[in-house]
């Protein structure tokens, strides 16, 4: 005898079963673990070299994340990974894109542009140091560490565009990145690449981007050399030592041997009626406090003169005028700097300051083969 089903019953069945192939077929469209050929990877040896960290004698010892520790394999992981084009959906941009040796690792311009076209609404951070950055990362200190940070352009729809998802397919195909992933983190399978372990190996890279051997470390650091006159009148100003010379007021957002404190500051450059006017709220969009508005990370001065255009914004071209709105007093505002006022510098006070900020560029730095691109 045949069971017979109502016409309706059947479409009901049959749409019921179309829905779960469709969400079995979903799931492996979007699976970040591809199926592979020769997935083992454990006749590679997982041997990782300790890497060690070269901080100079006057810095602070770097803090290593002990879920991350350093090693000679992850950071030339991290090195590909950070040069790495195939990290954007259309394969033309990387990390350092945004952030070229040359320009202190930032890119020379106001606002960077991504794979779509579209610019951003802020400069680009130098990387110079970024390690010692324990108080939040990018302008308004929203990633707490830099393997969070390291997980965020991937997926901006301004800066790379891609999904991390897609990502991990491209690493796992690749005939080498899964040799590489064994050695700097031991995985055993080649579908055991993630997105938290590139970010991890990212993050071991951009710790060695330590500099500390500019003109300024020579002259004022380990004094093994003596400053031009223009030179010292700069660093009696920028620091306040000399009585006899006006405090330029730098030192207290650019103080200790990192020259900043990595902390927040409203600097008087946008006037207000009060600070919810503020084109960019800055800190205060990530704290939700209202006198956060308007205040931003301090920026290294290390290596300042490779990275104009300057501010947040890149809304200033040249050191001189930088020197020109903080010798104005800027803008007055609930929350802007107590050291903010007007300095009434004369221009050799300001060339002096300018050529301190001269000797902190450390051409060894930027021109370190280690932190050059691995593709070229």
């Amino acid at each position: 005898m045949k069971m017979r089903f109502p016409c309706s019953r059947i479409q009901v069945v049959g749409f019921g079963l179309l829905i779960l192939l469709g969400l079995v077929g979903g799931c492996g469209k979007d699976d970040p673990m591809p199926d592979c050929t020769d997935c083992d990877l454990t006749g590679i040896p997982y041997a990782p070299t300790a890497y060690v960290v070269n901080v100079p004698a006057d810095f602070p010892q770097m803090e290593i994340p002990a879920d991350n520790p350093m090693t000679v394999e992850g950071v030339e992981l991290g090195r590909r990974l950070f040069y790495d084009k195939r990290l954007s959906a259309d394969s033309t941009m990387a990390c350092a894109s945004c952030h070229l040796p040359e320009f202190g690792f930032t890119d020379d311009m106001a606002f960077s542009k991504g794979v779509d076209g579209l610019f951003g609404k802020r400069s680009s951070m130098s990387l110079t140091n970024i390690g010692f950055n324990y108080y939040g990362l990018f302008w308004d200190g929203r990633s707490a560490t830099l393997e969070e940070q390291a997980l965020l352009p991937v997926e901006d729809p301004i800066e790379l565009h891609e999904e991390w998802p897609n990502v991990i397919q491209k690493l796992v195909r690749d005939d080498q990145y899964p040799v590489w992933f064994r050695q700097a983190f031991g995985i055993s399978d080649k579908r055991e690449i993630t997105k938290e372990l590139a970010a991890k190996a990212i993050a071991q890279f951009e710790r060695t981007l330590i500099s500390g051997n500019s003109r300024y470390d020579a002259l004022f650091i380990r004094v093994e050399d003596f400053p031009t006159e223009d030179e010292q009148l700069g660093y009696d100003l920028f620091f306040d030592f000399e009585p006899a010379v006006p405090d330029a007021e730098c030192g207290h957002c650019h103080g200790s041997v990192l020259l900043t404190t990595n902390n927040y500051f409203n600097n008087a450059i946008d006037s207000v009626g009060n600070l919810n006017e503020f084109k960019d709220l800055g800190r205060g969009a990530v704290t939700g406090n209202y006198l956060d508005n308007g205040r931003f990370r301090a920026p290294t001065l290390r290596n300042i003169a490779l990275t104009a255009p300057y501010m947040h914004d890149g809304r200033f071209a040249t050191l001189e005028e930088v020197i020109d709105h903080y010798d104005s007093g800027g803008h007055v505002a609930e929350n802007y700097d107590a050291n903010m006022h007007p300095l009434k510098l004369t221009e050799k006070q300001k060339q002096a300051l300018i050529a301190l900020l001269h000797t902190m560029t450390d051409t060894s730095f930027v021109q370190n083969p280690a932190f050059q691109d691995p593709w070229k």
